[in-house]
């Protein structure tokens, strides 16, 4: 059986477009959110991970990190990956996920995100070893093809429908709102795509902690539920989960954690505590592809939905595409991928398909996507971190 003999991990920062770094200028805060945060945001941090096994296949994973939200640097996460994690998967089989994640939970605290990226890589190198695409490993794919949602920044109502409007266009039939200045600011932005969008698009609107107080956040939220609303993400502070429930169990739209949602025990804890109603999840939450599809399975057997959500590069947009495919008919909600709109280059070869607003499933071993490594050099912001 292959063993794991290498890791590689690489920090870069890739900067947004041009175009969209210009029009984030004119949204809230310079940051396109309500989130409350100082951080320049220019573009996206990330860390590369490759391993290697004593066959010579290599496998790739992608995490992104951002300050204000997931609480870790890049050079962090390599930091605990060289120091400890790193050591759990040499010489184990990319396939013992299990195991791999069992050894590293028991020695690591917390953590979730770098042992998300190398759990993430294991999956594709068990797809270069055995010549088969990653959903295989997940039951198969159910469809081809995935619908997706697009993200709308905080500005004024007129150009936040203008954005939609773009997005319908291209087949996009699925709008997350960014919400938050004010409950009246909330419910004209909202009343306004809804009347110029029409009744068969669906919205699903996100306040990044803007209201701080959970019975502002009931009212704000009460204030759209006329509209046809999906579900509302993060109303109140990351931190209150007592806060979550509060609003939760006073309002008829469905809560999603975010900001303050990292593993499977924050969203076992949210369910239980009635503090959600719907699952979200990314490459980084609740840490990697093995538990991505724990709390799919979780969501499902709860009745509740699961919404998978990011701004990656290429290979993690591939990896979220898979188990969308994989796992359609649990999800329940459109795919959100924004990273290769957002950011000036994705960093894989070959360039997903997005086209009619879905997702095509990428074919090849893994997620069947190649990592540029010119690329990787060019947007590297440190030296490439070996361990064997």
């Amino acid at each position: 059986m292959s063993r794991i003999v290498r890791v590689e991990l690489t920090p870069l920062f890739v900067p947004f477009h041009e175009h969209v770094q210009e029009s984030m200028k004119g949204t809230e805060g310079g940051l396109g959110m309500a989130i409350g945060s100082e951080e320049e945001w220019l573009g996206g941090d990330f860390v590369i991970c490759r391993l290697t096994s004593d066959d010579g296949k290599s496998g790739v994973g992608e995490a992104f990190v951002w300050l204000p939200e997931t609480g870790v640097s890049p050079e962090q996460l390599v930091d605990i990956i060289k120091k400890s994690l790193g050591g759990y998967v040499i010489g184990e089989s990319p396939f013992n996920v299990e195991a791999i994640r069992h050894r590293m939970d028991i020695n690591v605290n917390r953590s979730d995100v770098a042992k998300g990226l190398l759990d993430m890589t294991c999956y594709d190198l068990m797809g270069q070893i055995t010549g088969r695409p990653a959903h295989d490993f997940f039951g198969g794919k159910c469809v081809d093809e995935v619908p997706l949602a697009a993200l709308i920044a905080l500005s004024d109502a007129a150009t936040m429908i203008d954005l939609c409007r773009t997005f319908y266009e291209r087949g996009i039939r699925t709008f997350r709102l960014k919400l938050g200045r004010s409950i009246e600011n909330d419910l004209e932005i909202v009343s306004c795509i809804r009347e110029a969008l029409g009744p068969e698009v669906r919205l699903r609107v996100d306040y990044n902690q803007a209201y701080r107080q959970p019975p502002e956040a009931v009212r704000a939220i009460k204030a759209i539920e006329p509209y046809g609303i999906d579900f509302a993400e993060q109303p109140v502070a990351a931190s209150n989960y007592n806060g979550m429930a509060y609003v939760q169990q006073r309002v008829s739209i469905p809560i999603m954690a975010h900001e303050g949602c990292f593993s499977l025990q924050d969203i076992a804890s949210l369910v239980k505590m009635g503090g959600i109603n719907i699952v979200g999840l990314n490459s980084e939450r609740p840490g990697g592809v093995t538990n991505m599809l724990r709390a799919i399975s979780y969501a499902e057997m709860e009745g509740l939905g699961a919404v998978l959500h990011n701004q990656p590069l290429g290979i993690a947009s591939a990896m979220h595409i898979h188990i969308a495919a994989a796992k359609y008919h649990a999800l329940g909600h459109a795919v959100e991928l924004f990273g290769h709109l957002m950011m000036e280059d994705d960093l894989i070869k070959e360039r997903l398909d997005y086209s009619n607003g879905t997702a095509t499933v990428p074919t090849g071993p893994g997620w069947g996507v190649e990592l540029d490594e010119d690329a990787l050099e060019k947007y590297a912001t440190g030296p490439t971190v070996v361990i064997e």
